[in-house]
């Protein structure tokens, strides 16, 4: 199938509301990456409540860097989905791009029934997504890739606007008076992170710079940052896109004698603590669980009920939203739980 005729197929495609069932069982997810596969096959601890539709092979396909538990998250929510519709979960992650396309291509070649994939750098997913198409593997993409998507021929997104999310971060910080920010980017080249960080500068009213560190490497993140800090006493917040380089910057804040505060977007158990306690002003959270669930369920779904989440032609929006002192305590129950 062609591009054009795929998209023709989706324009009139029916839309599905997607809900979670209501008895899951979690299996447990090791962190795997650097091109290393995990395959999460739940035969041994069936779930209450499994479809009784026929055994499917889902490939979860992830820009993953190594100590990024950010994606523990999307793996518990994809695990579940998988548990309850009937579907081994083929795990694999690696930052670089061009690794990461070998990986979707070991996919193809293990001839699953559906992947879902990142897109943090798309154009070096391109030449292997057409590959899947014409090996006719529906794919659908989660997390990064909301402006490439559809461009890239993918059935359905999941995930967050992350330039809506960035603008909505620079108005918060007006609300809170702040006057010089700098956003610190951890991967080069992820144009979710870029679109963040471009964002907040459109609507933020106060000066801000972009900072580049190396987000594999925590002890040189936090010696970068401490730097900046100590050479412009003026910085008064600190905008990280990761909430493991949320807490380092706090490290970073108290070592070199800063008053900065720090926001940060995504969530984990460590940082809604960081957030109760006050050392983290806000989180901007996007539901990292919901979008692996969704994106397995939505797979499922189109296998077995020829569904297409948001009509084929929208995407389906997990974030932004805020969690700060007011509403923290709710979502901690969760984060305690590893889902947000």
């Amino acid at each position: 199938m062609d591009r054009s005729s795929h998209a023709r197929s989706r324009r009139f495609a029916p839309a599905v509301a997607l809900a979670a069932a209501a008895a899951l069982t979690l299996a447990g997810c090791s962190s795997s990456s650097g091109g290393k596969k995990a395959d999460e096959d739940s035969d041994s601890g069936a779930s209450a409540g499994k479809a009784n539709t026929p055994r499917m092979t889902v490939a979860l396909v992830t820009h993953q860097a190594p100590g990024d538990t950010f994606w523990d998250i999307v793996r518990k929510g994809a695990q579940a989905a998988a548990d309850k519709d009937n579907v081994k979960l083929v795990y694999s992650a690696d930052p670089n791009a061009g690794n990461q396309a070998n990986l979707v291509q070991n996919a193809i070649d293990q001839k699953v029934d559906g992947i879902a994939v990142t897109l943090a750098k798309p154009d070096a997913l391109r030449s292997v997504l057409d590959k899947a198409e014409k090996a006719g593997i529906p794919v659908v993409g989660l997390n990064s890739g909301l402006a490439d998507w559809k461009k890239l021929g993918l059935m359905e997104f999941f995930g967050q606007d992350e330039s809506v999310a960035g603008e909505a971060l620079g108005k918060r910080l007006n609300e809170d008076g702040a006057k010089k920010a700098v956003c610190v980017i951890h991967e080069q080249g992820n144009v979710g992170l870029t679109q963040r960080c471009d964002g907040v500068k459109k609507t933020f009213d106060g000066s801000i710079e972009n900072l580049y560190v190396n987000g594999t490497d925590m002890p040189s993140v936090k010696s970068t940052v401490t730097a900046k800090l100590k050479q412009d006493g003026g910085i008064d917040h600190l905008i990280t896109l990761g909430a493991p380089f949320a807490m380092t910057a706090v490290q970073s804040v108290d070592e070199s004698g800063s008053k900065a505060k720090v926001a940060t977007f995504d969530l984990n158990k460590e940082l809604t603590g960081a957030i109760e306690k006050g050392d983290i002003e806000f989180a901007v959270d996007q539901q990292p669980y919901l979008q692996g669930y969704l994106a397995v369920d939505g797979l499922w779904l189109y296998k077995n009920n020829g569904n297409y989440s948001g009509g084929g032609e929208q995407p389906v929006l997990t974030g932004p939203a805020f969690v700060d002192k007011t509403n923290v305590k709710a979502v901690a129950e969760f984060a305690s739980k590893g889902t947000r």
